[in-house]
């Protein structure tokens, strides 16, 4: 295999991926997804800014090539990827003493843009729930599959992934292995068990008739796709008149601010869903007070007659 130039000008990038790989134990598409970045940087360094050698890398190289990022209008996503790539890379250029400071560490992250998710009522939730034929497999495989959703709040992936070793009925709860391989457990509710012993006993050995460990098949018996639930749960939406563009991650956002709208704590939200971060569970704070404005809004007696006489004017 022919050696890209950035290797041999910035040898330390291939120890950094081997790094990435044997003590950090990312995945394969991550660590590759790194690579492609952190050459991009590398080629940026030698072509604008003629550095031979990562000792010569300063903040303002690394700031030029954030602009360049931003001029080539990259959404700020990627860009915040790529800079977590660059820190990520300086800082293991100074754990291994290769570098005496890291000059990316107060490289600041582009502000994100702030959007609320796509959240359904429980009263359109339930419309879903009940427009489902459960008189056929697939059907009760459906109501399955939707019901363990919103009543557990898991990822997709993590649907998809369950296995039947994964189902507790008797104890109501599942186990689920989340980002960073990570395990956790998931209370099942009532209606969610219903449905699934349903499946289990009555449909899911006449969807798929070869033994598996595979909770939720398809229509061929084999594991289900992301894109095939996806597309199922955009035309049950529809089909019962919903108009809101969403996604199966659309029922994970409800199960949230549903029981935030209940009372429940915040950190019990972020437990039940998997984030190792409470930052990250509290954009469903947002969508707590946006949906308690609406109803204000819409129910409060001096807030109906303010959108009377807004509506007159």
């Amino acid at each position: 295999m022919k050696k890209n130039e950035e290797e041999v000008i910035f040898y330390e990038i291939t120890d950094f991926l081997y790094y990435l790989e044997s003590e950090k134990r990312l995945s394969t598409n991550t660590i590759l997804a790194y690579k492609t970045d952190i050459y991009e940087y590398a080629t940026f360094l030698k072509k604008y800014q003629k550095v031979d050698d990562v000792t010569d890398i300063t903040k303002d190289m690394i700031e030029r090539y954030i602009r360049s990022l931003k001029k080539a209008e990259l959404a700020k996503t990627s860009i915040s990827r790529k800079i977590t790539v660059i820190k990520s890379f300086h800082r293991f250029l100074q754990q291994e003493k290769i570098c005496k400071e890291n000059v990316a560490i107060n490289v600041l992250m582009p502000k994100k843009d702030f959007h609320l998710p796509t959240v359904l009522s429980i009263d359109e939730i339930t419309l879903m729930l009940d427009s489902i034929d459960t008189n056929t497999s697939l059907g009760k495989r459906n109501k399955a599959m939707l019901e363990t959703l919103y009543g557990t709040g898991l990822r997709i992936s993590e649907l998809l992934s369950l296995r039947t070793s994964d189902l507790h009925m008797n104890e109501r709860y599942l186990t689920v292995i989340g980002k960073g391989n990570k395990e956790r457990m998931v209370p099942l509710g009532e209606m969610a068990v219903v449905a699934l012993r349903d499946y289990i006993e009555n449909a899911r050995s006449l969807i798929s008739k070869k033994p598996g460990t595979i909770l939720f098949y398809n229509y061929q018996g084999k594991e289900m796709s992301r894109q095939g639930f996806f597309k199922y749960i955009v035309s049950l939406a529809k089909s019962v008149g919903i108009t809101k563009d969403i996604s199966p991650h659309t029922i994970r956002h409800s199960f949230a601010t549903h029981l935030l709208e209940g009372g429940t704590d915040l950190r019990v939200v972020q437990e039940l869903l998997g984030h190792e971060d409470i930052s990250t569970t509290q954009i469903y704070t947002h969508i707590d007070r946006s949906h308690l404005k609406d109803v204000y809004l819409n129910t409060h007696p001096l807030a109906m007659k303010e959108n009377e006489k807004e509506k007159k004017e």
